[in-house]
């Protein structure tokens, strides 16, 4: 029999292809989760049961939560990457990585075909198929879901009449959790006029009051929290925890979709937000005015390029080169103030501060210029400005 990949989730589209592929097509069903963070052991173990009791060859979990925080979430704090000022790429991020996870184990298997079971209306199907594309070219691309335009009523009863029941009753929200931010879709969010309620978050407020979170970068990276020394993927989820309680994170994203329309989604991402502010305060203390400029733009570019589904374009690995560089001082403590659905930077400490006393207070004293100097500088300034103007009447 031929073998196929499926990049299987759990839920009711990819249940509905790890039988259609077998029964249908007269495949070897492999299935195969990537695990980018959003899943516990518990929800793992009953991935896989699912997996069996739907015939599949063999499943397994791929944990690819390092990978992607050493090759995505990293650049995106560098870059403080939020789409349209909003955004921070949560779980749309996950999604390459998840592709080149299962490409990876197609290969190692000697898979024929690769499947997922994304539909056509949004973003991840050009995810999965790009990258497939550009990795497996050899392999068939199957999307039974996308292809046949198939409702949920006709996948359970399928799955039904095939001998496999389960619960697939359809949540009032579609939840996607990650590592780097929580997706949150319903009603609400399909028209323009109207907002998510505070119960269709998964994370509700349970503090009052305030509280004081500190946070410490070493060369861009978190280091500590609070005091106690994480890094990485534990950082994050340190920090999630602390600022879920608080209900801080929760916004809406509009913008454009990889397939042309405008598109809105709600989200949670408490650990993103807080990571990614602190560190662009420390960089405002930290980093040249140039420095700060073009990392803007770069950032920018790296995020678009990235929910574009635009990864494995070289260019990408160039602006990485840069945004590492770029970090080499970004190191010390940022003060935060924590309060029900919102925060407050404070303020910064670092041995990196250009913020120095010893020149100058803005607006108060100056001890590195005199004011001569600045009649000077200011009637150099000021000559392309006066030349141009005594030319032309344009004000």
């Amino acid at each position: 029999m031929k073998k196929v990949v499926l990049a299987y989730s759990g839920g009711l589209d990819t249940s509905f292809c790890v039988k259609y592929l077998s029964e249908e097509l007269g495949y070897e069903v492999y299935t195969a989760l990537a695990n980018t963070g959003g899943f516990s052991a518990e929800e793992l173990a009953s991935v896989e049961a699912r997996a069996y009791a739907l015939g599949a060859k063999k499943h397994v979990n791929l944990d690819i939560t390092g990978d992607y925080y050493d090759k995505c979430i990293k650049y995106m704090v560098f870059g403080n990457v939020l789409r349209n000022k909003t955004y921070p790429i949560s779980v749309s991020s996950e999604r390459t990585f998840q592709a080149l996870a299962i490409v990876a184990y197609a290969n190692e298997i000697g898979a024929d075909a690769i499947a997922h079971g994304s539909t056509g209306a949004g973003n991840d199907q050009v995810r999965f198929d790009l990258t497939f594309e550009v990795f497996a070219p050899q392999m068939e691309i199957i999307t039974p879901t996308r292809d046949m335009k198939l409702s949920r009523e006709y996948e359970i009863n399928y799955l039904r009449e095939h001998g496999f029941e389960a619960d697939f009753t359809k949540m009032e929200y579609s939840i996607n959790k990650g590592l780097w931010g929580t997706s949150v879709g319903g009603k609400e969010t399909l028209c323009s006029a109207t907002n998510l309620p505070d119960h269709a978050y998964p994370s509700q407020l349970s503090k009052e009051g305030t509280e004081q979170l500190e946070l410490e970068f070493c060369c861009g990276e978190v280091s500590a929290v609070n005091g106690e020394k994480c890094s990485g993927v534990d950082a994050i989820r340190k920090i999630e925890a602390i600022g879920s309680a608080w209900a801080i994170g929760r916004d809406t994203h509009v913008g454009d979709t990889i397939v042309g329309i405008k598109g809105r989604v709600g989200f949670e991402a408490a650990a993103p937000m807080l990571i990614i502010k602190a560190h662009e305060l420390l960089e405002k203390h930290t980093l040249t005015k140039w420095q700060q400029y073009w990392k803007e733009q770069l950032g920018n570019w790296y995020g678009m390029f990235l929910h574009e589904a635009m990864y494995s374009e070289p260019v990408m690995r160039d602006v990485e080169k840069f945004l590492d560089n770029s970090q080499r001082n970004v190191s010390g403590k940022v003060y935060i103030t924590l309060r029900p659905y919102g925060f407050s930077l404070v303020g910064i400490s670092s041995e990196h501060d250009l913020m120095n006393s010893s020149f100058a207070a803005y607006g108060e004293d100056n001890k590195a210029w005199t004011a001569d100097d600045v009649k000077g500088f200011t009637k150099i300034l000021s000559m392309p400005l006066k030349i141009y103007n005594k030319v032309n009447d344009d004000l």
